[in-house]
């Protein structure tokens, strides 16, 4: 009776164990959000994120998003809160979430919304001579009036077109605990002060430049901006 006692308490402690673990790994992959993309275990392969996480692949993004209708019941950390015709949304890591009850549910951003600042990974299209930012189905533009970016409908034509596509940019975490707006400040600093280095814009179509060229360029620029972001307290990768 006493051995039956035991091995039925290790098999309780076995599935509470299972439970945490699996709570964890979730709670991890979606603290890692920014990054969006599957780590490799050597002893366990890819890692799979949670079933109710899909890939964008568009323009080669290749993220992990939640899908729309997915719940929360507690927001990241430093996430972005906005107001928008009287409705509350909240934003982090080009996720989009708003409260329903006690829990907060993805969503599709408004047509119009504002943000001071793109998330860690995004894509820059170029059509027409404009740049678009894209994320988990979202494209963003600048727009210098509003001081933000908004959120957009995608040009007319792109279908029709092949757009100009810049890779993702450097993904910066706040070691200093600084809030999005001092990253956002500090990220366009360095931009500025790393274009000055370099002599390249990243914003900017390239003109009569090989790929070749483009690629180095780009090289030299984000070593810069590196330097320039870990200088101001940021881990980069």
């Amino acid at each position: 009776m006493k051995r039956n006692g035991l091995v039925s308490r290790i098999i309780l402690l076995c599935a509470v164990f299972g439970i945490v673990s699996g709570a964890a790994y979730a709670d991890k992959f979606r603290d890692d959000e920014g990054r969006g993309r599957m780590e490799y275990n050597s002893q366990r392969g890819y890692e799979r994120p949670p079933k109710d996480y899909r890939l964008d692949h568009r323009y080669s993004h290749d993220r992990y998003y939640p899908r729309p209708g997915y719940n929360i019941i507690k927001l990241p950390p430093r996430h972005y809160s906005i107001r928008y015709h009287d409705e509350h949304y909240f934003f982090h890591s080009g996720i989009w979430y708003r409260p329903v009850g006690t829990r907060f549910v993805v969503v599709a951003p408004p047509i119009g919304i504002v943000v001071p600042f793109l998330p860690a990974f995004y894509t820059t299209i170029w059509f027409g001579g404009i740049p678009y930012y894209y994320a988990n189905d979202v494209y963003y533009v600048w727009d210098p009036a509003r001081d933000g970016y908004v959120v957009t409908n995608p040009p007319a034509d792109l279908t029709e077109q092949q757009p100009a596509l810049v890779p993702d940019e450097l993904y910066i975490y706040p070691k200093q605990g600084q809030s999005p707006q001092k990253q956002a400040d500090d990220r366009f600093a360095c931009h500025q002060w790393s274009v000055k280095q370099t002599g390249y814009d990243p914003t900017q179509p390239p003109r009569d430049l090989t790929q070749a060229e483009v690629n180095a360029n780009r090289e030299d620029y984000q070593r810069a901006m590196r330097a320039c972001l870990e200088g101001r307290g940021y881990s980069v990768r």
